[in-house]
Protein backbone atom coordinates (compact mmCIF):
# COMPACT_ATOMS: atom_id res chain seq x y z
CA UNK A 1 0.00 0.00 0.00
CA UNK A 2 2.91 2.16 0.50
CA UNK A 3 3.70 2.44 -3.10
CA UNK A 4 0.06 3.17 -4.07
CA UNK A 5 -0.33 5.92 -1.22
CA UNK A 6 3.09 7.30 -2.65
CA UNK A 7 2.32 7.38 -6.44
CA UNK A 8 -1.34 8.75 -6.09
CA UNK A 9 -2.19 7.52 -9.05
CA UNK A 10 -2.99 4.22 -10.84
CA UNK A 11 0.02 2.01 -10.73
CA UNK A 12 1.16 -1.47 -12.43
CA UNK A 13 2.79 -4.57 -10.78
CA UNK A 14 5.31 -3.39 -13.13
CA UNK A 15 5.62 -0.65 -11.98
CA UNK A 16 5.79 -1.45 -8.29
CA UNK A 17 7.77 -4.28 -8.90
CA UNK A 18 10.46 -1.92 -10.61
CA UNK A 19 9.97 0.24 -7.62
CA UNK A 20 11.10 -2.46 -5.13
CA UNK A 21 13.30 -4.08 -7.08
CA UNK A 22 15.60 -0.73 -6.17
CA UNK A 23 15.79 -1.70 -2.61
CA UNK A 24 15.35 -5.59 -2.59
CA UNK A 25 15.45 -8.92 -5.04
CA UNK A 26 11.58 -9.85 -5.28
CA UNK A 27 9.77 -11.56 -8.37
CA UNK A 28 6.72 -10.31 -10.42
CA UNK A 29 4.19 -13.04 -9.30
CA UNK A 30 4.94 -12.04 -5.47
CA UNK A 31 3.90 -8.44 -5.99
CA UNK A 32 1.11 -8.93 -8.39
CA UNK A 33 -0.09 -11.63 -5.46
CA UNK A 34 -0.06 -8.89 -2.87
CA UNK A 35 -2.28 -6.29 -5.13
CA UNK A 36 -4.67 -8.91 -6.05
CA UNK A 37 -4.94 -9.94 -2.65
CA UNK A 38 -5.16 -5.92 -1.13
CA UNK A 39 -8.15 -5.74 -4.41
CA UNK A 40 -9.75 -8.93 -3.14
CA UNK A 41 -9.81 -7.12 0.59
CA UNK A 42 -11.40 -4.04 -0.29
CA UNK A 43 -7.86 -1.94 -0.29
CA UNK A 44 -7.42 -0.83 -4.12
CA UNK A 45 -9.51 -0.99 -7.15
CA UNK A 46 -8.12 -2.08 -10.46
CA UNK A 47 -9.01 -1.27 -14.19
CA UNK A 48 -7.82 -3.91 -16.52
CA UNK A 49 -5.28 -2.17 -19.40
CA UNK A 50 -4.44 -4.06 -22.29
CA UNK A 51 -3.59 -7.48 -20.27
CA UNK A 52 -2.53 -5.92 -17.35
CA UNK A 53 -4.45 -4.13 -14.58
CA UNK A 54 -3.79 -0.57 -12.75
CA UNK A 55 -4.51 -0.37 -9.22
CA UNK A 56 -5.81 2.87 -7.17
CA UNK A 57 -5.98 3.02 -3.56
CA UNK A 58 -9.29 2.80 -2.24
CA UNK A 59 -8.73 5.84 0.30
CA UNK A 60 -5.96 7.66 1.37
CA UNK A 61 -3.42 6.73 4.36
CA UNK A 62 -4.75 9.10 6.20
CA UNK A 63 -8.17 7.98 6.23
CA UNK A 64 -6.51 4.56 6.74
CA UNK A 65 -4.53 5.79 10.11
CA UNK A 66 -7.67 7.64 11.03
CA UNK A 67 -9.67 4.41 10.89
CA UNK A 68 -7.09 2.11 12.72
CA UNK A 69 -7.11 5.14 15.66
CA UNK A 70 -10.66 4.94 15.59
CA UNK A 71 -11.04 1.41 15.54
CA UNK A 72 -8.10 1.65 18.81
CA UNK A 73 -10.20 3.60 20.38
CA UNK A 74 -13.41 2.38 20.54
CA UNK A 75 -12.13 -0.62 21.77
CA UNK A 76 -11.34 0.77 24.85
CA UNK A 77 -13.32 0.03 28.47
CA UNK A 78 -12.11 3.60 29.31
CA UNK A 79 -12.25 6.27 26.05
CA UNK A 80 -11.11 9.23 27.89
CA UNK A 81 -8.62 7.57 30.05
CA UNK A 82 -7.36 5.98 26.48
CA UNK A 83 -7.37 9.18 24.58
CA UNK A 84 -5.10 10.78 27.77
CA UNK A 85 -2.64 8.03 27.43
CA UNK A 86 -2.55 8.70 23.55
CA UNK A 87 -1.71 12.37 24.07
CA UNK A 88 0.77 11.84 26.84
CA UNK A 89 2.30 9.67 23.96
CA UNK A 90 2.81 12.53 21.55
CA UNK A 91 5.60 14.78 20.55
CA UNK A 92 5.28 18.29 20.94
CA UNK A 93 4.62 18.90 16.51
CA UNK A 94 2.03 16.18 16.94
CA UNK A 95 -0.05 18.01 19.93
CA UNK A 96 0.33 21.16 17.44
CA UNK A 97 -1.18 19.27 14.40
CA UNK A 98 -3.88 17.68 17.00
CA UNK A 99 -4.56 21.93 17.32
CA UNK A 100 -4.40 22.75 13.99
CA UNK A 101 -6.54 19.84 13.21
CA UNK A 102 -9.41 20.53 16.61
CA UNK A 103 -9.63 24.19 15.23
CA UNK A 104 -10.18 22.68 11.46
CA UNK A 105 -12.96 20.40 12.53
CA UNK A 106 -14.60 23.07 14.55
CA UNK A 107 -15.08 25.25 12.17
CA UNK A 108 -15.28 29.35 11.91
CA UNK A 109 -18.88 29.47 13.72
CA UNK A 110 -17.35 28.13 17.10
CA UNK A 111 -14.44 29.96 17.71
CA UNK A 112 -15.01 32.35 20.42
CA UNK A 113 -14.86 35.62 19.57
CA UNK A 114 -11.97 37.58 20.71
CA UNK A 115 -13.49 40.88 21.65
CA UNK A 116 -17.22 40.05 22.55
CA UNK A 117 -19.64 42.78 23.01
CA UNK A 118 -21.88 43.42 25.27
CA UNK A 119 -25.26 44.17 22.90
CA UNK A 120 -23.71 42.10 20.42
CA UNK A 121 -26.63 39.36 20.23
CA UNK A 122 -25.91 36.05 20.40
CA UNK A 123 -24.09 34.23 17.26
CA UNK A 124 -26.18 31.43 15.15
CA UNK A 125 -24.72 28.52 15.59
CA UNK A 126 -24.58 25.79 12.77
CA UNK A 127 -26.87 22.78 13.38
CA UNK A 128 -25.32 19.63 15.17
CA UNK A 129 -24.42 16.94 12.41
CA UNK A 130 -26.51 13.98 12.78
CA UNK A 131 -24.11 10.90 13.15
CA UNK A 132 -20.69 10.16 13.72
CA UNK A 133 -18.63 11.57 10.59
CA UNK A 134 -18.09 9.73 7.69
CA UNK A 135 -15.07 7.71 6.83
CA UNK A 136 -14.00 8.62 3.82
CA UNK A 137 -12.96 6.06 2.54
CA UNK A 138 -17.25 5.12 2.51
CA UNK A 139 -16.99 8.31 0.61
CA UNK A 140 -14.96 7.46 -1.83
CA UNK A 141 -16.84 3.86 -2.49
CA UNK A 142 -19.80 5.70 -3.78
CA UNK A 143 -17.97 7.62 -6.20
CA UNK A 144 -15.31 10.41 -4.51
CA UNK A 145 -12.11 10.78 -4.79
Amino acid sequence: MSRVWKWNRPVTVREVLEDLQKERSIAYTTVMTVLDNLHQKGWVRREAEGRAYRYEAVSTRAAYAAALMNEAWSQSDNPAAALVAFFGMMSEEQRRSLSDAVRIVQGPETQEPTEPSESAEPAERAEPREGPPENPASAQDRGGR
